[in-house]
Formats: C-alpha cells, structure tokens, sequence
C-alpha cells in the first residue's frame, strides 16, 4: 500500500536522515520547484538530517555548486554525492584504466572529472581503453555516438556509465535522453557495462558511510520508480516517490496512491512507501 502525503515534515520524525534525488525533486535543470526550498529548510531548522544522492556524471563538488547557486542553502545538506563521484573514488583508490575516451555534455567535463587521476584521456576510441559515459547533450539522438560505440564494441571496450539514468527532467516538463539508455544498448549489444549509481547498492552504502548511519532509518526520495525506489528499496531502505517528475504523465489521472502501485506493477519493480505530488 502507498502512503500519500502532502508534506515531508508529516513522516521526517521517523528517520534518521532523509536522502533527496536532485533532478526532478529538487530542481529542473534550471531552476528549483516552487516550495522546494521552504521545504528544507524547515527540516533542517527541525533538526533533521538532509543528504543528496543524485545519478549525475560529474564529481559532486561541481553538483554541490549548482544547487547552491540556484538557491539551496549549502548547510542543508549534510553530504552530496553523486555516481560521478562514486566512480572517481573508486579509480582513485583501486586504480584506473590507463586511458579513457570520455562522452560527456561538453568536451571540459571529462577533463575536470579525471583531475587527479592517474589516466590520460584520448579523443578517439581507437586510443582508449575504456569509455567514460558520463553526459549527453540535451539535443542528443540516439544515434548520435553510435560509431565510436559501435567501435567500442569492436574492441571488446569495458564502458563505465556515471549515469544509469535513462531519460532526464529538463525545464517544462520535457525529457531528454540519459546516458543510461545508451548504456543499455550497449550491454544489449554483448558489450561490457560497469554502472554506478542508483539504483545499485555500492552508492546508496557510500551515502550510509558518510552519514555515518547503520541503522536503515533513512528515507529515499526521488522521481524514478527505476533508479531511486527500486535502489532505495534493495538495500532496505524507505522510499518515497515524488509524481511531478518522470512519471508524471503515466500518473495524472486517478487516485494517487492507486495510480502509483499500479505503475510500479507494471514496471515490476517495488513500489514505494510513500508519495507526494512534489517536494513540499
């Protein structure tokens, strides 16, 4: 059954911390969603423990930066990690491949998520010995790195995604294409994938860790029945679904709560504990 509410506060007191997707929970890609944060700051002047875990390519200074400059406070959040920054440690402390062809929105965000890693890269796949996908630009079809891909695959390329997301929010209502979808055919195609991000387990521990919590008292939110509640639900935590963003169309018409469970039937993936229109 899927508790509906109207207000976060109403559930916070029974968590030791509450874990908030970014894109399509606390912003569009440009700007915050009305209340959002009102929202936070009441529950963190509550006392409440507030983190972001986010499916974004990049190193979670970067994220941490844009938020605050949209208008988050930065002391709300105790920890901000991303799968960008999930995947630079982990080269960092087990090492890297030597060399890396990097997909990324802009051509500068490769080169600033490597920084200080020990690794060149290469323009061209023929060079590389792995693919970072990272990023896509927002006017990307699916065809569009299908060569150097399809190249990768000829050279039997491991390629690391820094976003499983499938499609992304943008301003308006509109949705774009997330490198998780061109991951996916990838694997689709024989290749070899390595994820990280929601929703698998190493980035919801990783959050765990910082937060220094072990008691499973956190609450997931976010917009994905996909990446965060099917994440947040493996490693046994509480989730809760926010219906304004990805699934916002499949979930116009009917009773909330109802309308929700069927989805994630339809899905076959868990469904979550709670869900409200938007963060409020």
């Amino acid at each position: 059954m899927v508790t509906c509410i109207d207000r976060l506060d109403q559930i916070a007191e029974q968590f030791d911390a509450i874990v908030l997707d970014q894109w399509g929970v606390l912003h569009d890609g440009g700007s915050p969603f009305p209340g959002a944060i009102a929202a936070l700051e009441k529950l963190s002047a509550g006392g409440v423990r507030l983190a972001v875990l986010s499916n974004s390519g990049r190193r979670s200074g970067p994220n941490a930066k844009r938020v605050a400059e949209m208008g988050f406070p930065a002391s709300l959040f105790e920890c901000f990690m991303t799968s960008g920054e999930a995947l630079w440690r982990t080269f960092a402390k087990a090492g890297a491949p030597p060399s890396l062809h990097v997909i990324g929105r802009t051509p500068a965000d490769g080169a600033e998520w490597a920084e200080g890693l020990d690794l060149s890269l290469r323009d061209h796949v023929s060079a590389a010995d792995a693919v970072l996908l990272m990023g896509l630009p927002d006017d990307c079809a699916p065809e569009t790195f299908a060569v150097p891909l399809a190249e990768a695959r000829a050279r039997s390329l491991p390629l690391y995604c820094s976003n499983p997301d499938l499609v992304s929010p943008r301003p308006g209502g509109d949705l774009v294409m997330s490198p998780g979808a061109l991951a996916k055919r990838y694997e689709e195609s024989g290749g070899t994938v390595h994820y990280f991000g929601k929703p698998h387990r190493p980035i919801f521990d990783a959050v765990a860790e910082a937060l220094d919590i072990t008691s499973g008292r956190l609450l997931m939110v976010g917009d994905s029945l996909h990446h965060d509640i099917l994440g947040g639900s493996g490693v046994g935590w509480r989730t809760l679904l926010i219906r304004s963003g990805i699934h916002a169309n499949a979930l116009a018409e009917g009773d909330a709560g109802a309308a929700v469970a069927a989805l994630a039937r339809a899905e076959n993936v868990p469904a979550p504990d709670y869900s409200m229109e938007a963060l409020a």
